[in-house]
C-alpha cells in the first residue's frame, strides 16, 4: 500500500475505494499512529508557532499569562515558545535571538528589560511582536500598557487614609541602576505625597521580599506600610515580617502588585493592585495571530489596576 493512497485516506478524500480505506484505518488503529500536525503545517507553509518571552516564569503572574495563552493557542491550531530572561537585559536579548531562530508566526515580550534596539531589529524583521509595558514602542510593534500612575495613586491615597505617613517601597532593578516603569511610577507618586519613604531594591522573588523586610527593620526609621512592586515580593516580606514576631497589619500594613491567586489565600490575605493576567493572555492570542484589517483596534490597549483591599494593611500604629 502506497504512502500516496495512506494520505488520501487520513485527509478523507474520496478517491479511494471503501475496502482500501478500511484496510488503511484498521493499520492506523493497531499500529497508534497519529498524523504529526505540525509536519503537515510546514509542508503547506502554514507556521503555527507563538513565541513568547516573559521576566521571570517563577513569579506566578507570568505563569498566569503563559497558561491562558496556551489555553487559546491549542484551542486554535497554535503551540507556544515558551522562553524566560530571568530579568536580566541580555537573557532577554539571547531568548529574542532564539526565538527568531525558528519560524514563529509571531512574537511576544511580556518583559520590563526590553531595549530599544531590540525593539528596532525585530521591526526591521516583520515578525508580528508585541510588548507589554515597552517604554517606547516603535513601527509595527503592538503594545499593551498599564496604568500604573492611576493605580499606584488610589494605593498610596487608601493608606494615608488609614493613617501612614512612613512608608518603604520594596522594588527590584530591572538592569544595572534600571528602574523598570512601574517601580519608576511609584517612585514619583510616592513624591507627590506629603509621606516619608524609604526605597529598597533587593533580587527578585520571595527571597528578596524577605532580605527587604529584614533590612528595612534593622536600621534607620521602621515604615509603618511597606509597598513591594509585586505580590511575589509581598509574600516573602510576610513571611519575614512573620519570623521577626512583628504583627501584620498592627506592627505595619503591607501590599503587593499583580493579584495573583495565591494572594488572596496566604495568611493575612495580601492588599494588592490587580492587574487580570487572563486578559493579558488573551490580547497576546488575539494581536499575534488577528488579520492586518484588525490590528488597529488592538494597538495601545490600557489596563486599569484595580484595587483589592485584604487582611494586610490596616490603621497606621499610634
Amino acid at each position: 500500500m502506497s504512502t500516496a493512497t495512506v494520505s488520501r485516506v487520513i485527509n478523507d478524500r474520496q478517491v479511494v475505494s471503501t475496502t482500501t480505506r478500511t484496510r488503511v484505518l484498521k493499520a492506523i488503529k493497531a499500529l497508534n499512529y497519529y498524523p504529526d500536525a505540525h509536519a503537515r503545517l510546514l509542508s503547506a507553509g502554514v507556521c503555527r508557532t507563538l513565541g513568547l518571552v516573559v521576566s521571570n516564569m517563577e513569579n506566578p503572574f507570568f505563569l498566569d499569562i503563559c497558561r491562558v495563552l496556551e489555553r487559546e493557542a491549542q484551542s486554535h491550531g497554535y503551540e507556544v515558545l515558551l522562553a524566560n530572561a530571568e530579568y536580566d537585559s541580555q537573557g532577554l536579548n539571547s531568548s529574542a535571538q532564539m526565538m527568531l531562530g525558528h519560524r514563529l508566526a509571531g512574537l511576544a515580550l511580556v518583559a520590563s528589560e526590553i531595549e530599544q534596539a531590540l525593539l528596532e531589529q525585530l521591526d526591521e524583521r516583520k515578525i508580528r511582536t508585541v510588548v507589554c509595558d515597552a517604554r517606547v514602542p516603535i513601527g509595527s510593534i503592538l503594545s499593551l500598557k498599564t496604568n500604573y500612575k492611576t493605580g499606584i495613586h488610589r494605593l498610596v491615597e487608601y493608606l494615608r487614609s488609614l493613617g501612614h505617613r512612613k512608608m518603604a517601597f520594596v522594588g527590584h532593578r530591572a538592569g544595572p541602576g534600571q528602574l523598570s516603569e512601574r517601580e519608576n511610577t511609584v517612585v514619583m507618586v510616592l513624591n507627590s505625597f506629603d509621606v516619608q519613604f524609604t526605597a529598597v531594591a533587593e533580587s527578585e522573588g520571595y527571597v528578596g521580599g524577605r532580605r527587604a523586610a529584614r533590612q528595612l527593620f534593622s536600621t534607620g526609621p521602621k515604615p509603618s506600610a511597606i509597598l513591594c512592586i509585586n505580590d511575589f515580593m509581598a509574600i516573602g516580606a510576610l513571611r519575614e515580617l512573620r519570623d521577626m514576631g512583628l504583627s501584620v497589619p498592627r506592627d505595619v500594613s503591607v501590599a503587593g502588585f499583580d493579584g495573583i491567586s495565591l494572594s488572596e489565600f496566604i495568611y493575612p490575605s495580601l492588599t494588592t493592585l490587580h492587574i487580570p493576567g487572563e486578559r493579558i493572555g488573551r490580547w497576546i492570542f488575539d494581536s499575534l495571530t488577528a488579520p492586518e484589517t484588525k490590528l488597529q483596534r488592538l494597538q495601545g490597549f490600557v489596563l486599569e489596576p484595580v484595587l483589592v483591599v485584604r487582611e494586610s494593611t490596616g490603621l497606621a500604629p499610634r
